[in-house]
Parts: C-alpha cells; structure tokens; sequence
C-alpha cells in the first residue's frame, strides 16, 4: 500500500471504510503529505487515547456523584465499578496487607479474588487515596471497630472512596496511554492502527470497571518488545502480565508457534524462563506473606460455576438444568485445548509464518468463548491483539457493536429491567450474549482467513502488490 509523504501507511489510503469517510473533509492523503511537523501520528493517538478516557470518566459520573450509593442508578445508569466496593470490601480502608494471614482482619474481611499484581496496586493506591482525601494517612484505631458493613455509608469513608476512584482513574488512564504508545510503535510503518484502540467505545465503557488495564499495558508491552526482537523482555512483560491476569500466558503459545515456524527455538525458552521468573519474583512476597491468602485465585475460579456474560448461563437458564462448577471446568479446557491445538495446526500450516498478534489473540479469544464468566470489561483482553491483528475499521467496529450490545445488556439485566438476575425468562440478555459471540467469532473468522491467505493480512498487503509493468520504447 502507497506510504503518505512522511513514510507511514495512512489509513485513508489504506482502509476502504476510513477512505469513504474521508471524502467529507478533502479526500485521501496524498502521496506528498505529510501533515503537521508537531502532530505526528503517535501524538494525534495519544491525544484521542485521552480524551476517549476523558468520555469514559465522564460516563462514570451519575454514579460518581452518589459515592456508587444507589443500587439501581449503578445499572440505570451503567456506571458500574469495582473499584469502591472492593475498597471496602477487601480491607483496603484498613489499609490491610491483601495477603496478611491477620485473624483480626480475615474475620472482617473477604480476601482478594484477584491475581498479586492487581492486589498490590488496589492496596497501594488506597494509601495514595486516604493521604489525598485527609493531607495524611488518617488514623484506623476507631475504624478497625466499625462493623464492615456500615463501612460504605460512612460520610469520612466515602470521601476517601471518591479519592480511590479519582487515584485509580489517573492511574489507568496512564497505562491506556501507554498502551496505545506501545501500539502505535509495534508496526514502524503503521502507527495509525493504534487510532482503533485510542478511540474505541469498548475503552471509553469498560476502562474503569476494574483494573484490567494493568494487564492490557503488560501484553501491548510484550507485543511491541516481540516486534523489536527482544525476546527476553517479552519473556519479562507476559510474565508480569500473568501475575496480574491469567490470560497473557497464552501469548506464550503464540510464541512458540512463531518460534517453530523461524527455528527460533531458543528464542522460545528465553521468554518462556524471563516470564517464569518475572512471575514468580511477582508473586514470592504475596506467597511467603500468606499462601493460603493468595491461592484464592486459584480456589476461587475453580469452584466458580457459570455465571455472567458465558455460554454455559445461557445454557443453565435455557434449559433449566443446574450446571456444575466441575462440568464447567472441564468442558473449558477441553474446548480450550482442541483449540490450542487447531491455532497450533493452523500456524504451522499457513502459507507464510502468521504474526504474533493475529496467533495470540486466536488463542485469548478461545479462552473467552467458553470462560464461565465474561465480565464486560474482559474486552479490553482482546482490543489490543485485535487491533493489531485485523487492523480495519469495518471490522473492528462489527466486533465491538457486540461488544457494546452485551454491556448495554448486562447492567440492565442485573437491574431487573431485562429479566430478573435471579432467574426467570432472561431471553434478551441471552440473545445479547449470542450477538456478542458471533460478533467476537466473525473477527476470528477473517483472522485465520488472513492467516491462510496472507495476501488478505492489511500489514502483509505490500508483499503481494504486483510490481507495475515495465515500459517497453522502440
């Protein structure tokens, strides 16, 4: 595809919807254009990767302005954050160790659900938040006596819960700059795909339902690492990125499929030891602190049954039949595992060695076909691998249309305004769940069409553009 004038694919030129669009404000970028000196594209990125955050913190603000204190404005509204009842609920406003083994404290409180990278940052950023809110870290004698469950309501604690949610948002809106940075650097010759992430509406929605944004800047991180050849580093950053989220250790049989392909073996054990050992120095404090503590994870996901947003509700509820934890469980991974294998068949088997990101996000959006939960904001696993895996507009804004449905949907439906989230008919709730299934599977579908057919791949398209024909004189 031909460049713009300062050397970068520009998606006027490159992307038919993009393209079409563009005919409102002048047409296409020409050949010689080069636009701004100071606007370069990774700028103009971050630029609208901040105010898409900005609309997100916005739509955050009826509930905001309540303190997350009315239940049914949380879904009128869908509004909905973990963050200020996992303040409360998880012994953060004691400022409590998330893995302390404390009697006193595990009496009062839940432990963390979540992996340790996410435990550490909800635990420190509570500290940031309590010094905001009082100009110093109040003191916690008369709170430890409070019963936990008057907590919330409590007017001190639920200005430090405002503080919590104001800390955490500037937080994650750092890593969403980050990430779309990293995006924007993984292909030098296309820094516009990273546009489709920066203004995603699954950002501006699910940014701030919890804090998957720590893993999602750890796997942009990893790809941009991968594209520099730094195998190590990428070793690194997936480790570090399952200690905070499972789902980046799948990146490493994406890896190893790419890795087969080159005869680049050991490039494959060197990442596959730096993420063994970047998870493991993440996670020693957590474990020597409290084992038993930070093996609810584990504990907690394996006993979970089928629950929001997953198939298998979809089926419990349609059939009426109770499905168990274990039946779960092990039709999961079953699935997963046939498709790591069909993913592993298909890389090998492509015409040409597939990119790390269209093999990787194959393989997350295997895993979250059959999860047995499928929080709204577990888009955010896919966008990044998405966007740079099929970067074109059309069929990102497909995927995410389900995406937007299902989020719409499921506040709704745990409002009673669907269905009661309890049982009954939930018949719109599951036709939104088996739009955005189909809507994450149409995006799979010309992923391996790419892969099998590599003259169809956007980042590919230059390699099978036909050389023009010569001019014969005489």
């Amino acid at each position: 595809m031909r460049s713009a004038g300062d050397g970068h694919v520009h998606p006027t030129q490159d992307d038919p919807v993009a393209r079409a669009l563009s005919e409102g404000v002048g047409g296409p970028m020409g050949s010689r254009g080069a636009g701004h000196r100071w606007w370069t594209p990774v700028r103009v990125v971050l630029v609208v990767t901040a105010v898409c955050f900005a609309l997100g913190m916005v739509q955050k603000q009826a509930c905001f302005e309540e303190t997350w204190s009315n239940g049914q404005d949380r879904y009128v509204h869908m509004c909905y954050s973990d963050l200020p009842y996992l303040y409360t609920g998880r012994a953060m406003v004691e400022r409590a160790w998330p893995y302390t083994d404390d009697e006193q404290v595990r009496d009062r409180y839940e432990v963390m659900e979540y992996p340790v990278g996410i435990a550490y940052w909800a635990w420190g950023t509570a500290y940031l938040a309590q010094a905001a809110d009082h100009l110093g870290l109040p003191d916690l004698a008369e709170r430890a006596q409070q019963p936990v469950d008057t907590l919330f309501g409590d007017p001190e604690i639920q200005s430090e819960i405002r503080w919590y949610v104001v800390v955490n948002a500037l937080g994650l809106a750092a890593l969403a700059l980050l990430t779309a940075w990293f995006l924007a650097r993984t292909h030098r010759r296309r820094p516009w795909d990273a546009m489709m992430y920066a203004a995603s509406p699954a950002l501006a929605l699910t940014a701030l339902i919890n804090w998957d944004l720590l893993a999602v800047v750890l796997v942009a991180a990893a790809m941009w690492a991968w594209s520099r050849d730094k195998p190590v580093l990428t070793g690194v950053l997936i480790g570090l990125g399952t200690a905070t989220k499972l789902y980046p250790l799948f990146l490493l049989g994406a890896v190893l499929v790419v890795c087969l392909r080159r005869r680049r073996i050991r490039d494959f054990l060197l990442a596959t030891a730096a993420a063994v050992a970047a998870w493991v120095v993440i996670d020693l404090p957590a474990y020597l602190t409290g084992p038993e503590q930070w093996a609810v994870f584990w504990s907690f996901n394996s006993e979970r049954g089928p629950d929001l947003g997953s198939i298998w509700l979809v089926v419990q509820q349609a059939t009426d039949t109770a499905i168990s934890a274990h039946t779960v469980n092990i039709g999961s991974w079953l699935f997963f595992g046939a498709w790591c294998v069909g993913v592993l068949v298909l890389g090998l088997r492509a015409p040409e060695t597939p990119r790390l990101a269209q093999l990787g996000f194959l393989v997350v959006a295997g895993f979250l076909l059959v999860n047995k939960v499928y929080s709204p904001q577990y888009v955010l696993w896919l966008l990044p691998l998405a966007v740079l895996a099929r970067p074109r507009w059309r069929d990102q804004l497909v995927w995410q249309a389900g995406e937007v449905l299902y989020f719409v949907s499921v506040w709704w439906y745990l409002g009673d305004y669907l269905a009661p989230a309890g049982g009954g008919d939930a018949g719109v709730y599951w036709v939104a769940i088996l739009i955005r299934l189909a809507c994450e599977l149409y995006l799979v579908g010309i992923v391996v069409r790419d892969v099998l057919r590599p003259q169809h791949d956007p980042v590919r398209e230059d390699e099978y553009v036909a050389p023009p024909p010569r001019l014969v004189t005489g």
